[in-house]
């Protein structure tokens, strides 16, 4: 016979549903710079995120220039280039079970300090065998920064500010992205590419020093004001999972176990959503280029222009989206209405990428890409606050953004190899790969429409 279900604390009342009430008996919002502390650490995440995807960029741009030191030839370049996403995708899972135990300053500055120091040791490297071992150190070292800047924003923001505060924080992808390219490029130059490794390994580790000396737990008091925490508080941020250290006890909850996290259907939602989105989010990272070259005859100087064009658009579709959904919150709508509008209107519009390869004219292309990278964008910003959202304790978050986040890095590794087995099936058309890219933007609205039903934490059921 069963047993009465037993809900935790923090699944009642369902977010999905007392957003409204919440709102309306919040204190205001605090003013002043001493009453803001949670928007400096979104700021110290950003600039983690930064360094991160600096750091993973500088291989991609070095790599034609370390072929002839390290006689790599063509059919080690991919092998090179893939190797970090299979540390980086299994590292999330660990990475997310560990953040949730030891806290995120904790974790992400040891995941800073490991993928610095191997950043450093790739420019040292002398073959193919210490090049592969650098690119699988690499990705296990970053594989704590996302679910760790989802667990931070959990705990430092209200419900109704947690969709900026992530698009604030993922936009450190977007932002380190573009720096790399002229950075690392002008590094080459000056010494050649092993001093941009040593280089971008050297300002990973000042992050490291910058995270261990601002970064501030909201629930051990000294880094928050009492009117900050009465409002993020009362807004819904998760403090209650304050770390050992902090001295803070927690009210006795029902275990769940890690892989028990496998057995809501929510949490499949989130997964099966991520990897559509981040498998278009993949091709503008891997085959971009290569499509306004090939497949629109862009030279080198109007790649080098256009080519940043959709990234920099995604910028701004990812501030609108948090702020999209942020709003609709605060005017009353809740969180499950909020979020899943974002999601499934951001799916839609991004799958206009497929419509890229009937247009005649590459303006028209470039027009179309970009909407859909800042539509993915848009979708990005309610993704990465699904794990705060829905997580059953606050001991759960980073678990969930290590579980999301896993399935979409197996994304980076299928897009980027499927596309090329369709461009060389199709005679180097495009036409495939952009239409099973809008398929699977399709596919990811509905996902988000309707394998997720409620956007609120998952209950703890005893049988």
């Amino acid at each position: 016979m069963k047993t009465p279900r037993v809900v935790t604390a923090t699944d009642t009342p369902p977010q999905g549903e007392a957003t409204s009430a919440t709102s309306a008996s919040a204190p205001p919002r605090p003013r002043g710079l001493r009453h803001n502390t949670r928007w400096l650490m979104v700021f110290l995440c950003f600039l983690g995120m930064t360094v991160n995807y600096i750091d993973r960029a500088t291989i991609s741009i070095s790599l034609p220039y370390m072929t002839d030191d390290l006689n790599i030839g063509p059919e080690w370049q991919g092998v090179i280039l893939s190797m970090f996403f299979v540390t980086y995708a299994l590292g999330q899972l660990p990475a997310g079970a560990l953040i949730d135990r030891y806290g995120e300053k904790k974790m992400f500055a040891l995941g800073g300090l490991l993928w610095s120091v191997v950043t450093i040791a790739t420019g040292f490297v002398r073959g193919i065998g210490s090049l592969l071992v650098a690119r699988l150190a690499l990705g296990a070292g970053e594989a704590p920064a996302y679910p760790s800047c989802a667990k931070s924003v959990s705990r430092w923001f209200p419900v109704r500010e947690r969709a900026l505060a992530n698009s604030v924080w993922d936009n450190g992808a977007r932002a380190g992205t573009a720096v790399a390219a002229p950075v690392v490029t002008a590094l080459i130059a000056w010494q050649g590419w092993r001093m941009a490794f040593w280089v971008t390994g050297a300002v990973a580790l000042l992050w490291v020093a910058l995270w261990l000396k601002a970064y501030r737990e909201p629930s051990a008091g000294g880094g928050i004001s009492a009117e900050e925490r009465a409002y993020v508080t009362a807004g819904g941020a998760r403090l209650e999972d304050a770390p050992e250290e902090s001295g803070s006890t927690a009210p006795e909850e029902p275990a769940v176990r890690w892989r028990d996290l496998f057995r809501y259907r929510t949490v499949w939602g989130m997964m099966i959503g991520f990897f559509c989105l981040n498998y278009v989010i993949y091709f503008f990272i891997t085959w971009f280029p290569s499509y306004l070259v090939d497949a629109r005859g862009f030279d080198l100087l109007k790649l080098g222009f256009y080519g940043a064009l959709p990234g920099l658009v995604a910028i701004g579709g990812s501030l609108l989206g948090g702020w999209t959904s942020d709003t609709l919150l605060r005017r009353g709508w809740s969180v499950t209405r909020a979020r899943k509008t974002c999601l499934v209107c951001g799916m839609l519009f991004s799958s206009v990428i497929a419509f890229a390869v009937l247009v005649p004219s590459a303006m028209w292309a470039l027009t179309l890409l970009s909407v859909s990278y800042a539509s993915l964008a848009f979708s990005a910003a309610s993704v990465a606050s699904l794990p705060a959202d829905v997580a059953p304790t606050p001991g759960h978050v980073a678990s969930l953004g290590g579980i999301q986040n896993f399935a979409s890095n197996l994304a980076g590794v299928l897009g980027s190899t499927t596309t090329g087995l369709l461009l060389g099936f199709f005679n180097h058309s495009f036409v495939a790969p952009l239409m099973l890219s809008g398929a699977l933007c399709v596919v990811g609205a509905l996902t988000y429409g309707l394998v997720i039903k409620r956007v609120e934490p998952l209950r703890i059921s005893t049988v």
